[in-house]
């Protein structure tokens, strides 16, 4: 996916989450996060925003902490992650497309950039927190494409995982296989992941024998991997998939 498609799937995921926790409430429980209502993840993806924005917009190339949302609820609270996010969108929308900046791992295209990073980046973290908003509010989520899902399995196992901060290790070399179904074979969206006690190795590819597979619709497998729903099919040695789930959460 380019960089242009990526902001288009931002600023549309932005504006289907605010709704979403509209029709919610503030207070309604998030059946995805237990331990957030609505109000956590205005507070908590708004704050993400705003912390993206500052390094492409001030060129920042050192990391600083995420900052605090304002102390707001209801309706102001809901109208500060508007705001917030159509201030993230207008920034990358504006943004050169040479402007550096830190990231914290390879951006999806070659060469990589700080621009194609936060914008992918971006547009992944408000899809997965606009299905936590309309799993508050209740009723059928929106659909996810599949060439966006299959980005998302892939910015997840060679991005997120691939650093030193990964949790997903076992004390022997074990190899688990990551596989979309609905991608076709163009797509190549099949994944290799060895996983040892350093942080996991993954190539896009099926490469050798897996002790475990996971398996399903693109969609669907994004959700799970990033812990949102059950894995559609695990072959093989299922407590690989239950690592998964106890270890692989992103904080």
């Amino acid at each position: 996916m380019k960089t242009a498609e990526f902001l288009d799937v931002l600023d549309r995921e932005g504006r289907l989450l605010a709704a979403a926790a509209e029709e919610a409430g503030t207070d309604a429980e998030v059946p995805t996060c237990p331990q957030w209502r609505v109000r956590d993840l205005l507070a908590h993806t708004g704050a993400v925003h705003e912390w993206a924005a500052a390094f492409v917009a001030g060129g920042r190339t050192s990391p600083f902490p995420l900052g605090e949302a304002p102390r707001l609820d209801g309706a102001e609270l809901v109208a500060w992650y508007r705001d917030a996010h159509r201030r993230l969108v207008r920034t990358l929308a504006e943004a050169p497309a040479e402007v550096e900046c830190w990231t914290f791992h390879p951006a999806p295209q070659s060469p990589p950039t700080s621009l194609a990073f936060w914008t992918r980046r971006q547009a992944h973290e408000t899809a997965v927190h606009r299905f936590d908003a309309e799993s508050a509010r209740g009723g059928a989520p929106t659909a996810i494409d599949t060439g966006f899902a299959v980005d998302g399995v892939d910015e997840l196992l060679r991005g997120f995982h691939a650093r030193p901060r990964s949790r997903v290790r076992v004390p022997e070399p074990r190899v688990l296989r990551v596989r979309a179904t609905d991608a076709g074979e163009a797509d190549e969206a099949v994944w290799t992941v060895r996983l040892s006690d350093g942080p996991p190795v993954t190539v896009r590819d099926a490469v050798g024998a897996a002790d475990a597979e996971l398996s399903g619709p693109a969609d669907r497998l994004y959700l799970a991997l990033w812990n949102r729903g059950p894995v559609p099919s695990v072959t093989g040695d299922a407590s690989l998939a239950a690592l998964w789930r106890e270890t692989s959460a992103i904080t």
